[in-house]
């Protein structure tokens, strides 16, 4: 693996990993539950209401797929950023133009496929609070990706 693809895997997974653990923070601050609940959340997307009796396996299966889900978007971000280049210099826009669109793939597309097939009912401050959660979301994934160039 050469250097600038260290570089590149070393931002997806910080720009992932840290975006991912922030937004288990922001969920718990936003929903009023504990960390495990929260996870044990998460994991519900296979699991579905078992999930909330499964104790710290299930919370560390909802850790698993948290982070993988972070990943994943920082490795979209950083394919676009490739290829975009307008993306890694102007990271501010682009980072909150792309926490919408994880703002609304994730509560239409993502959660109603999932196990919970639940469909988003949101109040003005839930709204609010989540898509404020996305930003800084697409926000950390950007500025990851953004640092990669210079360090490459």
């Amino acid at each position: 693996m050469g250097s600038r693809s260290r570089v590149a895997l070393s931002a997806i997974l910080l720009g992932g990993i840290v975006a991912g653990t922030i937004d288990i923070g922001a969920a718990c601050l936003i929903n009023g539950h504990d960390v495990v609940f929260i996870l044990q959340t998460i994991a519900g997307g296979l699991l579905g209401r078992r999930s909330h009796s499964g104790g710290v396996p299930t919370a560390l299966l909802g850790l698993a797929l948290q982070e993988l889900m972070g990943i994943l978007i920082a490795a979209i971000w950083a394919m676009a950023a490739a290829t975009l280049p307008f993306l890694r210099r102007r990271w501010l826009a682009g980072g909150l133009a792309y926490g919408v669109v994880i703002f609304f793939v994730m509560n239409y597309v993502v959660v109603p496929l999932s196990a919970w097939k639940h469909h988003p009912h949101f109040s003005a401050y839930s709204f609010a609070a989540n898509m404020t959660a996305m930003l800084l979301f697409g926000l950390i994934v950007a500025w990851f990706a953004s640092r990669q160039s210079e360090r490459a």
